[in-house]
Parts: structure tokens; C-alpha cells; sequence
């Protein structure tokens, strides 16, 4: 799942916009892509969006019309393409929602903007879309349950908070404790990890409470966010994940789902790597891993029929 509009012009920032279709040029480059079918996704509808989040956020960010507060908390400058990008970035995420629920997995090349809350949008997101495509997905009767598995380095606030009275959601953040947001709202369950945390902890943790997390919620559908900022050279985090050790929590994470049949829709949310082909690189395992885990389910199909 991938739309060239994903690449916005928002000047010199910390985020990289470009990933996204650097992304794509190594997967190609690299031959990965053989048999894999590449969607490109229209815009989530008004309707759709006003599932999460308020009209009057809704109005104000479509227009531009933010007040200064907005636009700082916002963090990127505002601009019709944005507008564009965030729309679409929803229909991909719901997209690769119903693609997953098809398929037992996909993957989108975008998505995991988690600080977006229902009101108003923080820390680079203005649309919550991964909440979007569940909500969607409820909408349409395809799911009544579903698990947000939030990898990225910060705490996924506005996921939390769009969610936190509503059971059928279960919202898992692994996350650096002491960093971006300074306010996090509870989810159902919140790891704080330490400043340096390595591989071994975190995977540690990880095998810990997932299965766990995953045999009692027993959802209909995971959102996977696999955040390339737990990296040890990330400029916007501060934990210690080696690139060998995110590729080993992508594989965790894809096992887990795909021995007990839950379809996982995997998103790549954030990545800001001094080296910008180091987040280029951890994505692409990402997606590399997902193809694995897609030849292993469908393996596992064909030998029980």
C-alpha cells in the first residue's frame, strides 16, 4: 500500500517525508516485490474520518483555519497537500485493514500517525488513521474487536485517548518513558521503557505480554505499528534497538499474530535515523518480514487443505 501524495513538502523538518517512496525504490531495487500486489489507496470520505474525529477538527484542519496553539502543537506546516496526504494515508490504512482481514496480513508504506487525537493533532499527525480503519472496519460489521501493537519510540497519546473507554479496542504502547509526549493518557497497557533499553529487555518484555495480550483480547484484527525510532541513531528517541534487533521484534510480533490466526495490518509510523537510509533500511525489513510471515501463512494454509 503506497501513494506518491504520502510525500509532502513540509521544508526542512526532522521528518522525513521521503521515506516513504525511498522505501518502495529499495524494496523494487532490491527484487523484493516479486508477486507481491502493490495498491495504490483513494482517500478515506469525510464520513469516514468524522468516525474519529470531531467536525470542528475536521473543518479547521481541511480549511487551514488552526489557531497558533494548533499549529505549534501540530509541528509541520500546515498546507492543502497535507491535507491531501492525511486523507489518503486514512484510505490506506483502511485499505490495508481489509486487505489484512483477505489475506492474513498487508502492509502500508505510511500510516501510524498516533498523536493525532479526535479534537486536534500533535507531534507531526493531524488524522489518527490506524483508529480511522478500525472504526471503519466496525462500521462495516467486518470486525467487532481489534488490538493497536504500538512499537513506535513514543507513546501513542492520541490512540490511547481516542480509545479509552471503548473495550473492544485494546491499545498496547511500547514505548522510551521519559520522552515525546510529556502528558500520556493511559492505555490498556503501557511500557515505559528505560533510556538505552536494548535488545535483549525489549524483546524481552515483548515475548513477555503479547501472547498473553493476544489470547485474552482475541481480536478479529491487529494494527501493527513497527516504529523505526526505537533505533539506537535515532535523532527523536533514546532507546538502543540494534537494526538486528527491530527486525527480530517485527518477526516476534508477525509470529505471534499469525500462530493464532489474527490478521495483522502492519503500518510503519516513525523512523527520523541521523542516516536517513538507516530508516529507509529498517522499513524496508519491516516489509521484508511481513512477506515471510505471508509465505509462511499461506504455506500453513495449503498444508491444512
Amino acid at each position: 500500500m503506497h501513494h506518491e501524495a504520502y510525500e509532502v513538502d513540509i521544508g526542512p523538518h526532522v521528518f522525513p517525508t521521503a521515506k516513504y517512496r525511498l522505501v518502495l525504490e529499495r524494496l523494487r531495487a532490491d527484487g523484493r516485490l516479486g508477486g507481491i500486489s502493490m495498491h495504490e489507496p483513494g482517500p478515506a470520505s469525510d464520513d469516514d474520518i468524522l468516525l474519529v474525529h470531531t467536525a470542528d477538527w475536521v473543518r479547521k484542519f481541511s480549511s487551514g483555519h488552526l489557531t497558533y496553539s494548533e499549529r505549534v502543537a501540530l509541528e509541520v506546516p500546515w498546507s492543502a497537500a497535507l491535507v491531501h496526504a492525511s486523507w489518503l494515508c486514512a484510505g490506506g490504512s483502511i485499505l490495508t485493514g481489509q486487505l489484512a482481514l483477505e489475506n492474513g496480513l498487508a502492509v502500508h508504506l505510511g500510516g501510524g500517525f498516533h498523536h493525532a487525537f479526535s479534537d486536534h493533532g500533535e507531534g507531526f499527525c493531524a488524522i489518527n488513521d490506524v483508529a480511522v480503519a478500525i472504526r471503519v472496519l466496525q462500521r462495516d460489521r467486518a470486525i467487532e474487536r481489534a488490538i493497536v501493537v504500538d512499537l513506535d519510540v513514543h507513546h501513542g497519546n492520541g490512540t490511547a485517548a481516542i480509545f479509552a473507554d471503548d473495550p473492544s479496542v485494546f491499545t498496547m504502547s511500547f514505548h522510551q518513558e521519559r520522552n515525546y509526549p510529556a502528558v500520556k493518557p493511559p492505555g490498556d497497557l503501557d511500557i515505559g521503557l528505560e533510556n538505552g533499553t536494548g535488545d535483549e529487555e525489549y524483546l524481552r518484555l515483548l515475548a513477555e505480554h503479547l501472547p498473553l495480550i493476544l489470547d485474552d483480547h482475541r481480536p478479529d484484527v491487529a494494527f501493527y505499528l513497527a516504529g523505526a525510532d526505537p533505533y539506537r541513531e535515532d535523532q527523536l528517541g533514546g532507546l538502543g534497538l540494534t537494526l538486528a534487533g527491530l527486525r527480530e521484534r517485527d518477526v516476534e510480533v508477525l509470529r505471534a499474530a499469525s500462530s493464532r490466526q489474527i490478521p495483522t495490518a502492519v503500518c510503519l509510523a516513525g523512523g527520523y535515523a541521523y542516516r536517513q537510509s538507516d530508516t529507509v533500511s529498517i522499513h524496508a525489513a519491516t516489509v521484508e518480514a511481513a512477506m515471510e510471515a505471508l509465505s509462511d501463512c499461506a504455506a500453513h494454509l495449503k498444508a491444512s487443505t
